[in-house]
């Protein structure tokens, strides 16, 4: 459903500043809302004032005037929720009073790993010298113990004021998790063990919610009673449910790197499935004089009773209001078009919770459903099929291409990949989804049959199986994806006005289109080998911040070395080492031991010496005392770990490295040392990755 005026898409238009606005706060949110609030009502008044006298100022002739005051008024509106919204603007937070303890009330269920308890909790109050005060903010809170395994959403803690700020990410490539938190208005976390908190009481939090969360556990519980297969019961419990606590990693790169990852996440596609079973179901109603209308309050309050149940994900949310607003439209007999209702939809959210923008799950959502707007029509006439049945999978297809094509530039940016038959993959898991949803609906609606249940179970879990088989073996496939794409944010916005501009050549063939969108993809071409050049003839060692063990890349084109006491396999390996290879194109690699003799064309390593290109490094650890270096070494870098003995004689005229897995103590003890003797050095602990540039001709 395609526009051809902006007059038919008035709340599209209109949301436009509105994100701006968001967007702009984002990256501002210390400004003073004060500033902007004033502004706000400045515009608001003149609107409304102009509105009164419309007709004596004859402003009917000058119409582009309200849309001109709307704008800024979006605008600022947009940017004063973000601000007002970000926590540490409010003037009460905990962490801008003296604490002792703080009462905290769980706000999420607590999801259990290993031996780990984790969740978040919302400041009550904080009490200093016994004297307790009202405060704000959320903490993500962590306990080791085996007790806190049983507890549960609404219950009250009294917990010690420990907390810190969330680390940002420290190596290259790395997952910014002090960001992602920051966009859930998460600041500072807090890690407990045994006897340093007290459950003071339960039931504190949202009544409707705590029984929507003890309803999903006891439908949770249900899958289990009727499934064998564990895989298969963490699949269903993600993809009917939402909840994703026992979801394996091996299953969740299956889904991934095969273009189904979205089925994992419940969202418009489920809510649509429902939908359309709870209109089969009240298909009766039709005939009755007032059946219409109660048909559409039973499948609206059901809708809703459904996102709650799965936790009001954005991409449910997102689905609820827009087959709300279709069911009211078509009960009403009103024209509907869809880009609005996701506009509206969009709004709604973003203005209760602004952050939701930054939410990559809320931005494939809206991206996904625009691109089965807008895309999906102009892909279907690719191809004009008269049998009945081609037809429909070339339907089907087509809305698969439209998805993936208006997501990918998103999906590339984050997640580094692009499925190359994800085609294939979601045509072949069309049947099994909907068998799966419909079966493992009927047997959560039901009740516990001995035999029925048993059956629905099966039929799930085989169902399930069956599409995990099929995912594994495309995953598997010959150039199954397209991995290590890394984007930069101004090759991402080239993408998507690639796309954009291609496909409304498509659809309008101007000559100036296909024009603009062959300079956006020369630029691009442009950006890429420029950013491939570099990093071909680039060399630079990388000492990392690897927390309680030691490593250092050394980059010579796209090969390179990597030194560390963690083995590749390692999930801390994958998480902080890996991405900085892939994202600074070091294809050709290889890892080693941090007492392992190296022979390079580029690098020579012998015991603790290290020569790469012109730099000369010595690696000082706790098994290494070296009293004296040779003058003719010319060693130019110290990497200390390991809280090794340090000859204050050794660092003269020398950089020093002091890795992240030194303690406290050791550190401030050599910062004491070298106060005299103005010494050169990084300390990587709680501190970004120090890289150096290595040049060979130097």
């Amino acid at each position: 459903m395609i526009a051809k005026h902006k007059g038919e898409i008035p709340v599209v238009v209109l949301l436009l500043p509105f994100l701006a606005g968001i967007t702009g706060a984002l990256f501002c949110l210390n400004t003073s809302d004060g500033i902007v609030l004033a502004g706000l009502i400045a515009f608001t008044l003149l609107f409304i004032g102009l509105n009164f006298v419309y007709t004596k100022l004859r402003l009917y002739k000058a119409r582009w005037l309200g849309g001109a005051l709307l704008y800024p008024i979006l605008f600022l509106l947009g940017w004063f929720i973000t601000v007002e919204h970000n926590e540490l603007n409010k003037p009460n937070h905990f962490s801008k009073a003296p604490a002792q303890k703080i009462l905290v009330t769980i706000t999420s269920e607590p999801k259990v790993k290993d031996d780990l308890v984790r969740f978040t909790a919302v400041a009550k109050q904080v009490i200093n010298n016994k004297q307790a005060s009202k405060t704000s903010g959320t903490l993500l809170i962590t306990i080791k113990d085996e007790l806190a395994k049983n507890m549960f959403y609404g219950e009250q803690l009294l917990i010690p004021a420990n907390y810190s700020a969330v680390d940002p990410s420290f190596n290259p490539g790395e997952f910014n998790y002090k960001q992602y938190l920051a966009n859930k208005n998460v600041h500072y976390q807090a890690f407990l063990y045994p006897k340093q908190y007290k459950i003071i009481s339960t039931g504190n939090g949202n009544p409707v919610i705590a029984y929507a969360l003890k309803t999903r556990q006891n439908l949770v519980d249900k899958f289990k009673r009727n499934m064998q297969d564990t895989t298969a019961i963490a699949v269903a419990t993600t993809l009917i449910l939402g909840y994703k606590a026992n979801l394996s990693n091996d299953v969740l790169q299956a889904y991934s790197k095969t273009g189904t990852i979205h089925i994992l996440s419940v969202s418009g596609g489920h809510a649509a499935i429902i939908y359309l079973l709870l209109g089969w179901m009240l298909g009766f109603l039709d005939t009755s004089k007032h059946g219409k209308i109660i048909k559409a309050v039973v499948i609206v309050i059901l809708i809703w009773v459904y996102a709650l149940l799965t936790g009001f994900s954005p991409a449910v949310c997102r689905a609820a209001v827009m087959i709300s607003l279709i069911i009211t439209g078509k009960t009403y007999s009103r024209y509907i078009n869809t880009l609005n209702l996701l506009a509206a939809s969009a709004f709604g959210l973003l203005l209760y919770d602004p952050f939701l923008m930054t939410d990559v799950g809320f931005q494939l959502s809206y991206l996904a459903v625009a691109g089965l707007v807008v895309f999906q029509p102009i892909v279907y006439e690719w191809f004009s099929v008269k049998n009945k049945w081609i037809d429909k999978i070339w339907l089907a297809c087509s809305v698969s291409i439209a998805a993936q094509v208006i997501t990918f530039p998103l999906s590339a940016y984050y997640f580094h990949q692009f499925p190359v038959y994800f085609l294939v993959s979601n045509l072949l898991i069309t049947i099994p989804i909907i068998i799966v949803m419909y079966s493992g609906l009927l047997l959560l609606l039901l009740p516990q049959l001995p035999y029925v249940s048993k059956a629905l179970g099966y039929v799930l879990e085989q169902s399930i199986l069956l599409i995990n088989k099929a995912l594994v073996f495309i995953e598997h496939s010959p150039y199954a994806s397209i991995g290590k794409i890394w984007l930069t944010k101004f090759e991402h916005l080239l993408l998507y006005a690639i796309i954009i501009f291609l496909f409304y050549y498509l659809y309008d063939k101007k000559k100036w289109l296909i024009k603009v969108t062959l300079v956006c993809v020369l630029i691009l071409s442009i950006s890429i080998s420029l950013k491939k050049l570099k990093a071909d003839t680039s060399s630079t060692i990388t000492f990392l911040n690897l927390r309680k063990h030691a490593g250092i890349v050394f980059k010579n084109g796209n090969q390179g070395v990597v030194i560390s006491d963690l083995p590749e396999m390692d999930k801390y390996f994958k998480y902080a080492i890996q991405p900085g290879l892939d994202s600074n194109r070091i294809t050709d690699y290889k890892v080693y031991n941090t007492a392992d003799n190296i022979c390079k064309p580029y690098l020579i390593k012998q015991g603790n010496f290290i020569s790469f290109q012109n730099k000369k490094l010595l690696l000082l650890n706790d098994s290494s005392k070296i009293k004296s270096i040779p003058q003719q070494l010319g060693i130019n870098y110290l990497f200390v770990s390991g809280n090794a003995f340090l000859n204050t004689a050794l660092i003269k005229n020398k950089t020093v490295i002091i890795n992240a897995d030194n303690s406290n103590s050791y550190i401030t003890e050599f910062k004491d040392r070298v106060k005299p003797i103005q010494v050169n050095y990084n300390i990587l602990k709680r501190n970004k990755s120090v890289c150096i540039v290595s040049n060979p001709h130097k």
